[in-house]
């Protein structure tokens, strides 16, 4: 019985992480096509809570311009919708983590962070996908950027930016949460933060305590770059405050500080799965 032969392929560590994380990736894609009512319901979302909001209420909205109130709702539609695949994020996680998807992977001649650099591209894809059916709603109901269209891409950038430093968040609270089921704890804390920001309303028409909660919220740092940005409208008292007056500034610091805090916790807490 003849022996076979094994090649010697040169190894390329580069190479082979990138395989390994699409590879990771398209697994993630997989679900997508076995789940198809999932991700739309995903996808459709946003567009519901635009109509409502911008519907039912945006009567009763007053606007620093003569605009719509579409086309100061858009911006806090992006940034909401990207803030809140915060939660899909940690699902995941903690669906691969508590049903042994992750050990198993782990326990390939694969690098195990590729299978959180999997992750981050699925999720950053389904986020972007997202954003383009928001832009088309947002066009189809009267919004536009008036800045030109290289501020506009700065200003989708900020939101992705914003949402990969979540990604980081949503992986550390997913591979610290033991059951899946427990949803609720994850939604008590990331809808409160998503509603307390400049998405609807002024800030300065809250309490004093609150308005500088909200004008301080990363989220409304990120969205009131992005009003700039689009040259969309804002309140003239909240663009009074430093934040407002630094609020591009801001939507880079407090991404990149997200990213430093929780890219090291997601790696320690990964590697510490065993024990």
């Amino acid at each position: 019985m003849s022996v076979p032969t094994i090649t010697n392929r040169p190894y390329h560590p580069l190479r082979w992480f990138i395989t390994d994380a699409l590879a990771i990736t398209q697994r993630d894609l997989r679900h997508w096509i076995q789940q198809p009512a999932t991700i739309l319901l995903t996808w459709g979302f946003p567009i519901m809570l635009t109509l409502m909001f911008g519907g039912l209420f945006g009567g009763a909205m007053k606007v620093p311009t003569d605009s719509s109130y579409f086309t100061f709702l858009m911006p806090g539609i992006f940034g909401l919708t990207i803030f809140f695949g915060l939660e899909g994020t940690a699902q995941a996680i903690t669906v691969d983590t508590t049903r042994g998807i992750i050990d198993r992977f782990r326990s390939l001649p694969i690098n195990s962070s590729t299978v959180i650099f999997g992750r981050c591209l699925t999720d950053m894809l389904d986020s972007t996908i997202g954003l383009v059916i928001l832009i088309g709603t947002g066009l189809v109901l009267g919004w536009r950027w008036q800045h030109g269209f290289a501020a506009a891409l700065a200003g989708f950038g900020l939101l992705l930016f914003l949402r990969f430093a979540l990604l980081w968040l949503g992986i550390y609270l997913g591979l610290k949460r033991k059951n899946p089921g427990l949803a609720s704890p994850l939604q008590i804390l990331v809808w409160p933060i998503g509603f307390l920001s400049n998405v609807f309303v002024d800030p300065a028409t809250m309490p004093g305590w609150l308005g500088a909660l909200a004008t301080w919220n990363p989220l409304s740092a990120t969205i009131a770059a992005t009003r700039q940005l689009f040259g969309n409208p804002t309140f003239p008292a909240t663009a009074e405050s430093w934040a407002a007056q630094h609020a591009i500034l801001l939507a880079l610091l407090w991404p990149l500080l997200i990213t430093v805090i929780f890219l090291p916790l997601s790696a320690y807490t990964f590697r510490r799965l065993d024990h």
